[in-house]
């Protein structure tokens, strides 16, 4: 997908909402230094485009009993396309994968995993993951401190 030309005031808002998505229309018109009505009409139209897909509240897994959280890396049986989407799909079903990437490099994916505690990621790993058709071999590494999560994207106007 090609890149989309955002312009300075755009790069401003989306900045201002990856921060508080809870802005009024008002408050963000005033942060970004717009008007409320040319404000609301852009947020507008980076929505009807598919640049902001919605918005969310960001919750601390751990106040909320996820105390850990891993990465899983998982090599399939056979690369074919089907193959890749069966897995693909059997992935969606599962809560406790947060995030999943199709990779390159010595796995096929790399999944994001959340879990109380490691005996319950090990329940978890052996039961349900380990036993999803397809999977060759699975390496886990655990999250010993995050340093810095996803806060949001870097937003650059175009020149």
């Amino acid at each position: 997908m090609p890149k989309q030309a955002i312009e300075a005031p755009d790069a401003r808002i989306l900045s201002a909402l990856q921060q508080d998505g809870r802005l009024t229309n008002q408050d963000l018109a005033q942060r970004v230094g717009l008007s409320t009505s040319p404000c609301w009409r852009r947020v507008h139209q980076m929505e009807d485009a598919g640049l902001i897909q919605g918005y969310r509240a960001i919750l601390d897994r751990q106040k909320i009993g996820l105390g850990v959280l891993a990465f899983v890396r998982v090599k399939i049986d056979s690369h074919s396309e089907d193959e890749a989407r069966k897995f693909e799909i059997d992935v969606q079903r599962l809560d406790r994968v947060i995030a999943c990437y199709s990779i390159a490099g010595s796995a096929d994916f790399l999944l994001q995993v959340v879990a109380r505690d490691l005996d319950d990621y090990a329940d978890f790993a052996m039961a349900v993951i380990r036993r999803l058709p397809r999977i060759k071999e699975m390496e886990t590494s655990f999250v010993l401190k995050e340093v810095k999560p996803l806060s949001g994207l870097p937003i650059e106007a175009s020149s």
